[in-house]
C-alpha cells in the first residue's frame, strides 16, 4: 500500500476533519505502521501534535479514525514530519529483503513495525522486523533518500539472554 492511500484514508474521516478545523495549529509528529505479511492485519495510526495544549492525538486508521488523545509528559516538543511523502510498503519490503539477501539472511519475514519519526531534521522509518525462526531485524529507513541507513540482525534468544544477564 501507498503512504498516501493512508493519508487520504485520514484527511477523509470525519473524526480527523472535525480535529482539524478546531486546531488549526496542530501537525503531524509520527506514524506508527505494523505490516502483517502472515495474518494480514495491518495497521496505521497518525500522531498528531497540538502546542496550544501540548498534547498527541492519534489516529488509528482501523478504528474509523477515532481521536485518542495523550499528554506528553516530556519538557521536549515534538518534532514536525511531512505528510507529503509519496512510498510504497511493498517497495520498502523489498529493500529489506534485498538487504537480507545481501547479508545471507534466507528467512521471511512476517511482520514489520515502523515509526516515522524526525530525527536530526531527517524524517526516518525506525523499525522492526520479525523474520522466521524467532528472528527480528532493527533497522533505519531514511525516507527522502529512501536508504537505509542502519541494519542489525538479533534473534528472540539474544534478547533473552540479555535479560539473563540483567538479573
Amino acid at each position: 500500500m501507498n503512504f498516501q492511500f493512508y493519508v487520504e484514508k485520514l484527511k477523509d474521516s470525519k473524526n480527523f476533519k472535525k480535529f482539524m478545523k478546531e486546531n488549526k495549529d496542530a501537525f503531524l509528529c509520527s506514524c506508527f505502521f505494523v505490516i502483517d505479511r502472515e495474518e494480514g492485519k495491518d495497521k496505521q495510526h497518525f500522531d498528531f501534535y497540538l502546542p496550544s495544549s501540548n498534547k498527541i492525538f492519534s489516529f488509528p486508521l482501523e478504528n474509523g479514525s477515532e481521536k485518542i488523545n495523550t499528554d506528553v509528559k516530556e519538557s521536549r516538543v515534538p518534532t514536525k514530519i511531512s505528510i507529503e511523502h509519496d512510498f510504497d510498503f511493498n517497495d520498502i519490503g523489498e529493500m529489506i529483503e534485498k538487504k537480507m539477501e545481501e547479508e545471507k539472511i534466507d528467512k521471511k519475514i512476517q511482520k514489520m513495525l515502523f515509526s516515522l519519526q524526525n530525527v536530526d531534521g531527517r524524517d526516518l522509518f525506525i523499525g522492526t522486523v520479525f523474520i522466521t525462526s524467532f528472528g527480528l531485524i532493527n533497522i533505519t529507513l531514511d525516507i527522502n533518500e529512501m536508504k537505509i541507513k542502519d541494519f542489525k540482525k538479533k534473534s528472540f534468544f539474544d534478547i533473552m539472554n540479555v535479560f539473563k544477564k540483567d538479573k
